[in-house]
């Protein structure tokens, strides 16, 4: 079997009736007899450069061996000069030297008239003369040119004549502009208005030193990270919309910013329209066929589908789950197929039961009942319980409060749950349920914009049906709207550390009024 392939060997080479260079299309033949030439005249002006310098140096050793045969002449003649001229032109005249000569006569130091440095100067002076000899011999022989092209070839093809290193094969797979990007790892937050970025992990790494680290993205005062994890260029990030649809973001697609910067809009990375709102961003390295995807909706529908089945995303989107015309996707978590699920409603209740209980779907499904809502009552959070950790329970009348998991009884899906706050008119409405440790912060935003970091230490765990204490003190006709985790940028110098979390333990979804 023989491969073939098309050369055009066409060089600038030296006109045969002009000076001037010309390109031309020649044989394989001419090209190399253009190469050897070109060769052969760097041959010579190297050769011609180094006899020059030679000769040179064999003019300066020659007038320093006369002053050193006549040294007591030459000391008594400096002596006498009124200055450094008159010197030079004295010595040139006496022992008829040139005016470098002279000058080298004059910048030599005493101790060059020590017996040794004088044996050294007649060595040297040999040296060279034998090197002069040399370079002209080279000169005069085309031959001996020849022989040192063809040894210094030798010597490349000795030096770098050796066997293939990369191994060629006949695999003729797709290329992509992702076999390009290098593999690293990097950290993304995502802020509560939607903004995104990543940042190396080496940033975070350098800054730890010295305490608590740099200041966090630029964010705008009404802004601040709601999600932080770690992934590599390669990973996926699965972005689910309010309509129940999947879409597809790469890590290296996401613009790489400083700490300082803000990012980019998420509904700017993908094909979405601008009124489409992100309600679950899921980082994935790999689809597993041992882990889900747990859905759930407003109207208190779940769903479980293999993860597996999100592995070949359009650049539409696909769809995710089934939404009912008045219904909406709030919350999307990557499970184990072993979890205990939380669901908590709007009037206070929640329920608590096996993911087991809830069977394996396909994407285009619409799920199966989490929890019977009662006449206007609506889910407002899901906890997927992965660690020994509280649950905080947040009002609309800005009261809250931390209970302990197993507080809450495991019971079969689709009941009517149990107190999870005792809700009356002076806490309101639930607006979050979120999985907290004690070293956790959140942020409460209420209707009228005021938005107030604290911290979940400052609320003390309490039974599961108490209301709660005061987090926030609304002015009159305020309501709690939101309340989400704070993911501080530092927690990026060691959340790769941290293989007990599961899928880098993802923050809670920001729950909107």
């Amino acid at each position: 079997m023989q491969s073939t392939f098309g050369v055009i060997m066409l060089a600038l080479v030296p006109d045969s009736h002009t000076t001037q260079l010309v390109p031309k299309i020649m044989p394989l033949k001419e090209v190399l007899l253009h190469y050897i030439e070109h060769r052969h005249q760097v041959v010579v002006r190297r050769t011609q450069f180094e006899l020059d310098k030679a000769l040179e140096r064999e003019h300066i050793l020659e007038g320093l061996k006369i002053a050193v045969d006549n040294i007591d002449a030459v000391i008594k003649l400096i002596r006498a000069a009124e200055d450094t001229p008159t010197a030079s032109t004295q010595l040139q005249k006496r022992f008829k030297l040139s005016e470098r000569q002279a000058e080298a006569i004059l910048n030599m130091r005493l101790a060059k008239l020590t017996g040794l440095e004088i044996e050294k100067l007649e060595a040297e002076l040999k040296e060279v003369l034998a090197f002069i000899k040399e370079m002209k011999e080279i000169l005069a022989s085309k031959p001996r040119r020849m022989k040192i092209i063809r040894d210094e070839l030798q010597q490349v093809a000795d030096k770098y004549g050796d066997e293939r290193r990369s191994e060629i094969t006949s695999d003729e797979g797709e290329f992509t502009i992702e076999d390009l990007i290098a593999e690293e790892d990097m950290v993304i937050t995502i802020s509560h208005s939607g903004y995104i970025k990543r940042t190396s992990v080496s940033t975070y790494r350098k800054q730890r030193r010295g305490g608590r680290g740099l200041s966090g993205a630029g964010l705008k005062d009404e802004d601040f990270v709601t999600r932080l994890f770690i992934g590599s260029t390669h990973d996926y990030i699965l972005c689910f919309t309010d309509d129940g649809r999947c879409f597809w973001l790469k890590v290296h697609e996401v613009p790489q910013a400083g700490r300082a910067a803000k990012g980019k809009p998420i509904v700017n990375l993908i094909n979405v329209s601008p009124e489409t709102q992100i309600k679950a961003m899921v980082p994935v390295r790999e689809f597993s066929e041992t882990q889900f995807l747990l859905f759930c909706t407003r109207n208190g529908t779940v769903k479980k589908s293999a993860l597996s089945q999100y592995s070949n995303v359009r650049q539409t989107g696909i769809k995710a789950i089934k939404i009912d015309k008045d219904d909406e996707l709030i919350d999307v978590q990557v499970t184990s197929g072993s979890n205990d699920i939380v669901l908590a409603t709007r009037h206070g209740l929640s329920v608590r039961f096996h993911e087991m209980d809830v069977r394996e779907m396909g994407r285009d499904t619409t799920g199966v009942k989490g929890v019977e809502l009662r006449e206007g009552d609506s889910v407002i959070g899901m906890v997927v319980v992965k660690r020994d950790a509280t649950l905080l329970v947040v009002t609309e009348r800005g009261l809250g409060k931390c209970s302990n998991i197993g507080d809450y009884r495991v019971q079969k899906r689709g009941g009517k749950g149990i107190i999870t706050v005792n809700r009356t008119e002076k806490t309101g409405d639930v607006v979050a349920l979120m999985e907290v440790l004690p070293a956790d912060e959140i942020m409460i935003i209420t209707k009228h914009g005021v938005i107030i970091r604290s911290s979940v230490s400052q609320v003390r765990v309490t039974g599961r049906i108490a209301q709660g204490v005061k987090l926030v003190n609304l002015d009159e006709g305020d309501l709690v709207t939101a309340v989400a985790r704070v993911v501080p940028e530092d927690e990026g110098e060691g959340a790769d550390d941290d293989s007990s979390a599961p899928e880098t333990d993802p923050v809670e979804a920001l729950t909107d009024d």
